[in-house]
Formats: C-alpha cells, sequence, structure tokens
C-alpha cells in the first residue's frame, strides 16, 4: 500500500508540475490597461517600465494571465492590411505584445487589442521572452 501511494504521488507530481515551477515565472510583464504601462519584472525585480498602447474605443485587450505561445520577431496582421507587428509575442488568440512605429501614441489608448510598445522595447522583451523561455513568462493584463 505504501508502494502504491508512492507511485500515486509521483505520478501526480508528473502531471502537475512541482509547486514552485507551477506557480512561479522567472518573468512577469504586468501591462495597467488604466495608465497605458507595461511593468517587466525578471524574478520580482523591475528591470522595465515602458509606455504602451491598449485598444481604443470599439475595441477590447482582454484582462487575464497567460503564458506566450507564439514568437515572431516579424509578423504581418492578416486581419488590419498585412499591418507590421515587429517582435510579437503572442499570449492570447490573435492578441500580442509588439513594436509599432506610431510612437506618438504610446501612453494612450490607440489600438484594436494588442499592447503596442516602441519597437526597440518590443525587441528588448522579446529578447527577455526568448532568454527565459515563454514557460517562464507570465503577461498579465489588469483594467
Amino acid at each position: 500500500m505504501k508502494r502504491f501511494a508512492m507511485l500515486a504521488l509521483a505520478a501526480l507530481t508528473l502531471l502537475l508540475g512541482s509547486p514552485m515551477t507551477a506557480s512561479a515565472a522567472s518573468l512577469v510583464a504586468n501591462i495597467d490597461v488604466s495608465t497605458q504601462t507595461m511593468t517587466v519584472k525578471r524574478f520580482g525585480r523591475v528591470i522595465h517600465t515602458w509606455k504602451v498602447s491598449t485598444a481604443r474605443r470599439g475595441y477590447i485587450t482582454p484582462a487575464g494571465s497567460w503564458r506566450p505561445y507564439r514568437m515572431h520577431k516579424m509578423w504581418h496582421s492578416r486581419k488590419y492590411d498585412m499591418a507590421p507587428m515587429p517582435y510579437a509575442v503572442f499570449y492570447h488568440g490573435g492578441f500580442a505584445v509588439h513594436g509599432t512605429t506610431a510612437v506618438s501614441r504610446l501612453g494612450t489608448p490607440a489600438s484594436h487589442g494588442c499592447v503596442r510598445l516602441q519597437t526597440e522595447n518590443a525587441a528588448t522583451f522579446y529578447a527577455l521572452v526568448s532568454e527565459v523561455g515563454p514557460g517562464n513568462t507570465r503577461i498579465i493584463v489588469s483594467n
């Protein structure tokens, strides 16, 4: 019986992962829609705070917490006239953190729902996610 319990516990640990890896992310990007900012923390320490543009009137940037699932150094939006999306880090459906040339709009809602950054900052974020891995990254959007 003791052996069965140990095997069951081992199997459960494999299925669910260890408590440390399941809840912790070494890289966290907090996007605050109300202030139009993105704060990046690495191992709990703030390393960057950037202005962003999220959804303008008539569109939404969904709130929630996700891990990135796809990354492209350059992506072109199939939905919005092949608009360039440099250093795109996709985190939920078609929503991504990516660079923009519309830097004068940063700090104000201006997008169709994505989180836009100055392209240099998007490249930095892309490199950080690449370094730690999408599985160790968390993107949190709050209103």
